[in-house]
């Protein structure tokens, strides 16, 4: 597993792009798995700060306690028809883990957003990441690079 800055020192260009998507809606969709093992997509919004990459949930909510019993997930920046055309789409996958020492996550949310919820409002989960996917459209082709831990790059074009 990567943490989101090992990857962004593999990737920089790549990961500059991706949390630029992130960053450019501030809710993402988030799959888990339910305890039968069928999927789940939540709401979220994923943060990158310290060289990593958190997300806050409400305490017991579903995604957080799928979460904590099963660590995988798939997280998509919320995109259009069009602003996937004009600014690109992302994807990340990879597991997340159950963070308690909220303190250093805390202060920095409330130096950055003025909010600061109290430690027991927030089940913090910080994520590392066995594959990023950035698509672009060029021209009448779509341009997908992904990224998967210990085999680095693949470009694809999609006419």
């Amino acid at each position: 597993m990567a943490t989101w800055a090992e990857f962004a020192a593999e990737q920089p260009d790549m990961a500059a792009f991706v949390q630029g998507r992130f960053a450019a809606d501030r809710h993402a969709l988030i799959a888990t798995l339910r305890k039968d093992g069928s999927p789940r997509i939540s709401g979220v919004e994923p943060d990158f700060t310290h060289g990593e990459l958190w997300a806050g949930m409400m305490p017991d909510s579903l995604k957080s306690k799928d979460l904590r019993r099963d660590p995988r997930f798939a997280l998509h920046c919320m995109s259009t028809t069009a602003s996937m055309t004009e600014a690109g789409d992302a994807k990340i996958s990879g597991t997340a883990e159950f963070w308690t020492d909220k303190d250093t996550y805390l202060k920095d949310l409330f130096d950055r957003t003025g909010w600061q919820p109290k430690p027991e409002e927030i089940d913090l989960f910080r994520f590392d990441v066995t594959e990023v996917v950035q698509l672009t459209v060029e021209g009448d082709g779509m341009v997908v690079l992904s990224w998967h831990e210990g085999r680095g790059t693949r470009r694809v074009v999609k006419k």
